[in-house]
């Protein structure tokens, strides 16, 4: 029996489906993890085309994407912003219960 490599570039066949995998990745905070998910969804919609809309060399691209590739920021942002892709930020619990600690209302001395 023949088998075949699976490429999951394969299913990540919409924009949701993309987004949802690179968010997945960011909520992971690995960084390694982070420029695979932009990588293969990058691969999944023609790593030429989204060089190309991202003002980049394909062979870079490919270079800061691949297995020990270290993107700089503006390359990340470049390729997502080529993917259709935003970044945002919300808080962690952490971050919400600090926020709410700094808002509570102070007791004033009478």
């Amino acid at each position: 029996m023949e088998t075949t490599r699976f490429d999951a570039a394969e299913y990540l066949d919409t924009p949701e489906l993309q987004a949802a995998y690179i968010t997945a990745a960011l909520e992971t905070g690995d960084l390694a993890e982070v420029r695979d998910a932009i990588g293969l969804v990058a691969r999944a919609r023609g790593m030429a085309d989204i060089a190309a809309a991202a003002k980049l060399n394909p062979k870079s691209l490919y270079k800061a994407l691949g297995d020990s590739g270290n993107p700089e920021f503006a390359t990340v942002l470049s390729v997502l912003n080529a993917l259709g892709l935003t970044l945002s930020a919300t808080p962690t619990d952490k971050s919400q219960r600090a926020r709410r600690k700094r808002a509570s209302p102070q007791k004033s001395a009478a």
